[in-house]
């Protein structure tokens, strides 16, 4: 996010507070699940943006909860595409730890990654008891260019049977198409309920 500088003379000149310099990040839609199957941001559609507007995209996942313990994933379409099977390389690893200080890990999952593939990337673990969810974000860079190959990196934390579990997740969509859709999903089942906000960032 830029950072904005004032001094005492740029200050004096403010005279309300829309004078001050709007923030570099901009949020553009948010969606509330209820019993939802997929969760879609499609760019052109319900005032949601994902093109040239902005060089970086963020998603933030707030309390997501399911109707069973499930991954939480996400994958992508290009620009005139469907399915939502798009090529990506990614990179995935999870520390843990319990309430009891009893249990810790800290391993890359293998299982977890894709060597080209074409699946619902994992980002996190969403379980299902009353008081456990899931919180995070997905960072998303250069996703209009039609020259490079799209990056993202994601993390998100769960609580999950007393553990506190996180979770890194890297990767890029193996393509110079532009990307303009995306979408949010469990392995299987709904999610109950929780937020996904997109935000744009300018002058980055």
């Amino acid at each position: 996010m830029a950072l904005v500088k004032y001094n005492n003379n740029s200050l004096s000149a403010i005279t309300a507070a829309s004078g001050l310099t709007a923030g570099a990040m901009t949020l553009i839609k948010e969606q509330t699940a209820s019993s939802s199957a997929t969760i879609s941001f499609v760019d052109g559609t319900s005032d949601v943006v994902l093109d040239s507007t902005y060089p970086i995209y963020v998603f933030k996942f707030i309390n997501i909860h399911p109707s069973a313990t499930q991954n939480f994933t996400f994958q992508a379409n290009a620009s005139g595409g469907s399915g939502y099977n798009e090529t990506m390389t990614t990179t995935h690893f999870i520390p843990a730890h319990d309430e009891a200080d009893s249990g810790t890990s800290l391993g890359y999952q293998a299982s977890l990654d894709q060597a080209q593939g074409t699946a619902f990337q994992r980002i996190g673990k969403a379980s299902t008891g009353n008081d456990e969810c899931i919180s995070g974000e997905l960072w998303l860079f250069g996703i209009s260019s039609t020259t490079y190959v799209k990056h993202f990196i994601s993390r998100t934390n769960n609580y999950n049977s007393a553990y506190s579990q996180e979770e890194y997740v890297a990767g890029y969509f193996n393509t110079t198409s532009a990307l303009d859709e995306f979408q949010f999903k469990l392995a299987s089942g709904n999610i109950d309920s929780g937020t996904i906000k997109l935000y744009g960032i300018k002058d980055s």
